[in-house]
Formats: structure tokens, sequence, C-alpha cells
């Protein structure tokens, strides 16, 4: 899978799919909501803490987006106009508050600290290996729902897959220094919890994941086969994430933000869309005869 927001997004043919769609060809549709689908996804994981959720989100806001293209008018960026629908569509979407409460950092720090830290022996630290770095996903990405919607989509864009700020300023329609500004006082939100919780980032905090586990598999609340994030899905965010060189002097700590960096992506959709079956339905075709 590749960023579509990075420098290698080519404008022209997104184009030429958009025309094509606009024509009546279902592939070329099919072929566009294919090349955005799974960095929108895998957007939506990190937004909504639930993978169920994230499919749900991603198509909802891709109908939104079929049923909108008749509206691009293509005196401006096709991705800019694509990707402020997804930002408004995740802003606005209410899915997952029955799941997720939102917390306060305050409010997380209490909750972790609240779950013992039993004594580990290392045969027991190597069997539960796969199951802490479970622990350690969810636990970072609970981290983000303590972030209020604008500021995890912002750092979740900006910082852990990396798009340049131009683009970020365009797709929120805010100048280039405000959007800076914003990613910025995010980065600090979370490194100061995180300096002062997590002992990926710390070691002299006491927080450490194995020991966790081991609670939490004891009590029923984590288990093996019911992996949520630590899954067959090899890739990394890390691997198509584009680094901001321009903005390098301004993180504040590299091994902490590298950590969401390493979270696992889902590219192992179906050939066709999950939106395919919305896209066949005649219903539609009135979306791409005006």
């Amino acid at each position: 899978m590749k960023n579509p927001l990075s420098p290698k997004y080519s404008e022209e043919d997104n184009r030429k799919l958009v025309k094509r769609a606009l024509d009546g060809d279902r592939d070329s549709l099919d072929e566009l909501i294919h090349l955005h689908q799974p960095f929108i996804y895998n957007v939506a994981w990190k937004m909504s803490h639930d993978p169920d959720d994230a499919m749900d989100l991603t198509q909802e806001t891709l109908l939104k987006v079929i049923t909108k293209l008749a509206q691009f008018n293509f005196k401006s960026s096709f991705r800019t106009w694509l990707y402020r629908i997804v930002v408004n569509e995740f802003l606005q979407a209410q899915r997952g508050q029955r799941a997720i409460k939102f917390q306060t950092f305050e409010e997380y720090g209490a909750a972790l600290d609240s779950i013992p830290n039993p004594d580990l022996t290392k045969e027991e630290e190597i069997s539960l290996k796969e199951l802490s770095r479970e622990m350690q996903i969810r636990c970072l990405s609970g981290m983000l729902m303590c972030l209020n919607r604008e500021q995890r989509l912002i750092y979740i864009l900006g910082e852990t897959f990396g798009i340049d700020h131009n683009i970020g300023a365009e797709i929120f329609n805010i100048s280039k220094q405000n959007f800076r500004v914003k990613l910025h006082r995010t980065r600090k939100d979370l490194y100061n919890f995180m300096e002062g919780k997590c002992g990926l980032v710390n070691k002299s905090n006491p927080c450490r994941c194995p020991k966790k586990t081991k609670f939490l598999k004891s009590q029923g609340l984590l288990d093996e086969a019911k992996m949520q994030f630590n899954i067959e899905h090899k890739q990394q965010i890390s691997d198509y994430a584009h680094e901001n060189y321009e903005e390098v002097a301004d993180k504040v700590n590299d091994k902490y933000y590298t950590l969401f960096r390493q979270h696992p992506t889902r590219e192992d959709f179906d050939k066709k869309s999950a939106v395919r079956a919305i896209i066949e339905d005649r219903s539609l075709e009135k979306i791409f005869s005006t």
C-alpha cells in the first residue's frame, strides 16, 4: 500500500479515473476507491481504536465520496477535495462511542496504574511475547483516544503517517503555521504523558507491558485467540509513512513517535473495493449521469 498523501501521488492519474468514472465506467470508480481505501482504513483504525468500527467508518466515508463525486469540478486538487471529505467525516463520526469512553490522560494513567505488575519469569515473558505486543499496541492506541478528535486526526496524519504539512494545511483548510502549532501541541501532550508513565519511553517508569499482560490474561481480559492488533498483518506504518524532513528538528523524542509507526497496517482487502456491491447498485446510476 502506498500513502496517497505522499509526494509520489499522481494527480493526473486520479483525475483520469474520476473522468472515466463520471462517464459511467464502474471499473475506473472501483480502481479509484481501491487506491485510497487502504490508507483511509488504516487512518480510521488508528482513529477509532477498533478494526470493525474502522471498516464501517471507511465504507461510510467512501460512500460519501462516491455520492459527491459529480460535484468535483476539476478546478482544484482531487486529493485535497477527497481528503477534506475524509477529514470532515472522521471528525463528525459518532461510531465507536458506545465501546470507547474518551478519557483524559489523568484518567487513563490512573487506569493503567490500577493494573497490577505481577512477577514474571523469563519463560513466562517469552511465552507471552505476542500477547504483550497486543497489550502494547492497545495501550498506545488508548493514549490516542485521550486526545480530542481534531488533535487525534492531526497527530495520526501529521506524525504517525508523516504527511507533508502543506498538504495537511490544505485538507484541514487551515494555515500551515496553524497546522504546525496544533501538531506540536499534540506531540507535547502525548510526550509528557508517556515520559511520566510509559516504560517503553522512560525505563524508570513502573509500567511494564509483559507484567500487565500476565495479570490481564489471568483475568480473561487478554486472549491470544482474540487479538485485534497484533495479528497477521506484517506491514508497519513506517513502511509507507512519508518522512517530513523539514520538521525533524521539532521531534521531542524520536523513540516516542516511532512507537506509533511500528503498529501494523491492514492491506489484505479484496481485489475489488469494500463498496463494490454498492457501486454496482443501479440506484446510483443517477449520480454519474448528471
